[in-house]
């Protein structure tokens, strides 16, 4: 009969494809995760197809895994029932959008403290495309990105929706006429980078009416991208909400622009884990903060 222990590294085998890796996550060496997938393959066949480069579940792999699945939970859950929330320890390792860093971070990791004084956060800000990379190598255990994804053994909560716009230095396109992509594309753009949704739609948008831009300059700091747009460098194409203080100032302000653009979307996207783990409530946390802070909009 197979024990926790090896149920344990026989799932993060499973989940991370890869033996070393998982010998990393749970603390131990390549040789004691290998005794104990050899072991259990023993007792209910193969479960493993071992490639060049990582393994992948057989047909009984992928059932064991279900059974592991909730052996392991049912062992959270007993820890959970046997513990005071206050005493968990442990760190939660977040990863960020820099626009949710500008809005309401700080409100969250309020929250975070006082429901698990315990738990430290350890923040990685970063673009969407990295972070759902760092969440499937198992480098991060919760992201609020650009969602929702769609990938097995993962859970998506929805946070909040916000628009994007044209925005620029009050002198660079002034007056309050409707402007065209045309007018818009004779100065730089400035987005985000090359491999997220506002720099694939901008693109896009551009090759459908077959213009070209001057220049098109992209960053994966959003302070850097507002600071290029307030000195005159080009036209910002953001989210107006991580700008307001800006706007108000009158440094910025958004275009009467006539191409519309889509909403960013964000979800707070980690590992199924059982309802009451950390990790789990974070972004139920997470869900809470951004609900209430779009409602006080």
């Amino acid at each position: 009969m197979a024990d926790f222990r090896s149920l344990e590294v026989f799932y993060w085998v499973a989940k991370l494809s890869s033996f070393r890796r998982a010998s990393e996550k749970v603390n131990t060496t390549q040789p004691a995760v290998s005794q104990r997938i050899a072991a259990l393959e023993h007792e209910y066949g193969t479960l493993f197809e071992r490639r060049s480069r990582d393994v992948a579940l057989t047909e009984r792999g992928r059932l064991l895994l279900g059974f592991a699945e909730r052996f392991l939970a049912l062992q959270d859950e007993m820890s959970a029932a046997l513990h005071e929330t206050g005493r968990t320890r442990g760190t939660l390792r977040l990863g960020v959008s820099e626009t949710i860093v500008h809005l309401w971070l700080s409100r969250f990791i309020e929250r975070m403290r006082a429901a698990h004084p315990g738990i430290g956060v350890d923040i990685t800000v970063d673009i969407s495309p990295n972070m759902q990379a760092a969440l499937v190598a198992d480098e991060i255990d919760l992201a609020l990105l650009v969602g929702p994804i769609t990938l097995p053994s993962f859970v998506n909560r929805t946070l909040f929706s916000t628009p994007v716009a044209w925005i620029a230095a009050p002198g660079l396109l002034p007056g309050d006429a409707p402007l065209s992509l045309g007018a818009l594309l004779h100065h730089p753009l400035i987005t985000y980078p090359r491999n997220t949704s506002p720099y694939v739609e901008l693109r896009d948008l551009v090759l459908q009416e077959n213009l070209l831009p001057s220049q098109i300059h992209t960053s994966a700091s959003l302070a850097t991208i507002v600071k290029m747009g307030i000195e005159g460098l080009g036209i910002c194409v953001i989210p107006p909400a991580v700008v307001e203080a800006e706007i108000r100032a009158g440094t910025l302000r958004v275009l009467p622009a006539e191409p519309l653009l889509s909403e960013l979307t964000f979800t707070a996207m980690h590992m199924k884990r059982p309802a009451h783990h950390f990790v789990a409530d974070a972004a139920r946390l997470a869900q809470d903060v951004a609900e209430t802070w779009a409602a006080g909009r």
